[in-house]
């Protein structure tokens, strides 16, 4: 069976993955590979579906830390069993806009909730559905809320429960990918996303270029 290459994109809000992600798979693309751009959550029908429920609806405020790990982890199974797996399967390169750190950083660290439960949910949902690479794009903490401030200025405001946390929840969500960063040290690279874009993806294309497979010997 042929095998494909999973690389996810961590950070706290603000950190440029949106554009890098898009960037990494122009540059992928070039090369002659089959590129698949994912989101968390969503990327599935379902997870679409989940993904308003927990990010934008306006009926979600009362939503306990324990719907929040279940729900964002029914989205993720959903994702790797539609369509992770059958893409790694057929050879492609697959670019997903956060995976399971997320929820050890912002349902673990940020909501408090019991790293063991935390980490048995995620098991359960991903199984042997691991990263090969996953790159955190670290901004610090003032540059992180003044891109969300941004964001919410210059384009039409759509309503983000995640966002409307204190600036304690997020800086136990920095804690979190921290903890990560340090014990992930084979898998999780970590980059300074507070440089300009153009330094921040060739910083990315030196650690993604030499771990691609080689086109054609899938």
């Amino acid at each position: 069976m042929s095998k494909g290459f999973f690389i996810t994109f961590e950070g706290t809000e603000g950190c440029g993955k949106s554009t890098q992600i898009a960037a990494l798979a122009e540059r992928i693309h070039a090369l002659g590979h089959r590129v698949r751009t994912l989101r968390e959550p969503g990327g599935t029908p379902i997870g679409e579906e989940i993904r308003h429920t927990l990010k934008h609806s306006k009926d979600n405020h009362a939503m306990t830390a324990e719907a929040e790990l279940l729900l964002m982890n029914a989205s993720r199974a959903q994702l790797v069993r539609e369509i992770i797996r059958p893409a790694l399967a057929n050879g492609e390169i697959v670019l997903c806009d956060r995976f399971y750190d997320s929820t050890t950083a912002y349902q673990g660290y940020g909501r408090q909730l019991d790293l063991a439960k935390v980490k048995s949910v995620i098991e359960f949902a991903v199984g042997e559905t691991k990263p090969n690479l996953t790159l955190f794009l670290h901004v610090p903490a003032e540059v992180s809320a003044e891109r969300v401030r941004s964001r919410q200025t210059n384009l039409p405001f759509v309503r983000d429960r995640i966002e409307e946390a204190d600036q304690q929840f997020f800086a136990r969500v920095a804690e979190g990918f921290r903890a990560i960063v340090a014990t992930e040290t084979q898998r999780v690279k970590a980059i300074n996303a507070a440089r300009p874009i153009e330094d921040v993806c060739a910083a990315i294309w030196e650690i993604v270029q030499p771990m691609l497979p080689k086109v054609g010997r899938w």
